[in-house]
């Protein structure tokens, strides 16, 4: 039986079969209805490099203040444009959006937007 979360994991594979070819590092999303993560996982060894999320301490007391919380699209922005300032700190100016799956639309697109400016190419 076909799901939406088989569906979207089969649209993952298709993205990341293609991004494999490239042979580039891939920044990867993953988003519940609570928090967005976001690594940026080496083309190689498939090892996380760098990562965000709305569950550490810091961006925790950031959306505290904001009185927001990690599933929208201030906490995403918030999200994107750490990742982009942990790869720039790394030596990573470029990557390739990996949307595991997820519609480019809310929470997905402010990441990415976030991201790109704040420096990071895709």
């Amino acid at each position: 039986m076909i799901n939406k979360e088989k569906s979207r994991q089969r649209r993952a594979r298709a993205t990341r079969a293609r991004i494999k070819l490239q042979k580039v590092n891939r920044l990867s999303i993953h988003r519940t209805n609570l928090h967005i993560y976001a690594s940026i996982i080496s083309a190689d060894g498939g090892r996380v490099l760098v990562s965000a999320s709305t569950v550490e301490r810091e961006v925790r007391d950031q959306l505290a203040a904001a009185k927001s919380n990690g599933g929208n699209v201030n906490a995403a922005k918030i999200i994107g444009t750490r990742i982009a300032e942990k790869a720039k700190a790394a030596g990573i100016e470029s990557c390739a959006f990996d949307r595991s799956g997820y519609r480019y639309h809310g929470r997905v697109a402010a990441l990415a937007e976030a991201a790109r400016e704040a420096g990071l190419k895709f």
